[in-house]
């Protein structure tokens, strides 16, 4: 009896290592690319990768892109999500197309992940992409939504009587249009970048969407819209239009 057992316990140390390997799911190769990113004049190929989060599923649960060239390989790294992409693109304007990654999280407000990385002089850098914080929100009496956009600005103001009874319902207001509690709107992180030519002479640069809503996330407002150029290493804002609900393509969110 006893060495019946033995023999089992010791199948199963040997099986079950080989049944956990069997079930490791694979890369699997997404989309492959040619574009000369080290600036040597020579186009390089880019092979974009993911790993399904199971056999069936289409989420990627790692992403990354092997470059390679006649004399070296790079491996970059990049978060998960769905139906990612890479844009070839000279975003810091050194007359070498950089390397634009965004792929969608899948989540609600239509988050994507970004990543920007070069490869000028076969040395590979990540650059840090725009970052946009200061925006602030919140009701004010008399069915009001506020918006400041950036210090010392005028502020944006919304009339959102249409959805006062949600918002009665809710505590933040009273019948009259009273607020009951300060109530901060909810903003966003940035959702995801365009790449925009500036000008010819410029070249290229970088649209954010940022999404802000009332109450809950649903409860749609608008969109602050900022153009970035970059220079001397840091990204400067254009400029930053905000645009309402019924001034944007709320679909791209969700």
């Amino acid at each position: 009896m006893r060495l019946f057992i033995y023999f089992f316990i010791v199948s199963i140390m040997i099986f079950q290592p080989l049944e956990a390997a069997a079930s490791e799911v694979e890369p699997v190769l997404i989309s492959t690319y040619e574009e000369d990113v080290t600036g040597d004049g020579k186009l390089d190929a880019i092979k974009l990768y993911g790993v399904h989060f199971s056999p069936d599923s289409v989420y990627y649960k790692d992403i990354f892109a092997i470059i390679t060239t006649e004399t070296e390989e790079w491996r970059i790294d990049y978060q998960g999500g769905y139906d990612p992409t890479i844009q070839f693109i000279d975003l810091n304007h050194d007359n070498v197309p950089d390397i634009f990654y965004q792929s969608p999280t899948g989540g609600s407000g239509g988050l994507y992940t970004s990543k920007l990385d070069t490869l000028a002089r076969n040395e590979l850098e990540s650059i840090p992409l725009p970052e946009q914080d200061y925006i602030k929100g919140y009701f004010e009496d008399g069915f009001q939504a506020v918006i400041e956009i950036a210090p010392n600005t005028k502020p944006i103001i919304l009339d959102v009587q249409d959805r006062k009874d949600d918002y009665i319902r809710l505590g933040i207001f009273d019948k009259e249009g009273r607020l009951l509690q300060e109530t901060p709107l909810m903003i966003d992180p940035i959702a995801f970048f365009e790449p925009v030519e500036i000008s010819d002479r410029n070249g290229y640069g970088l649209k954010s969407f940022k999404q802000i809503s009332g109450a809950y996330h649903a409860d749609q407002l608008g969109v602050v819209e900022t153009l970035w150029y970059y220079e001397d290493g840091k990204w400067i804002a254009l400029k930053t239009d905000w645009k309402g609900t019924d001034e944007y393509d709320a679909a791209k969110f969700y």
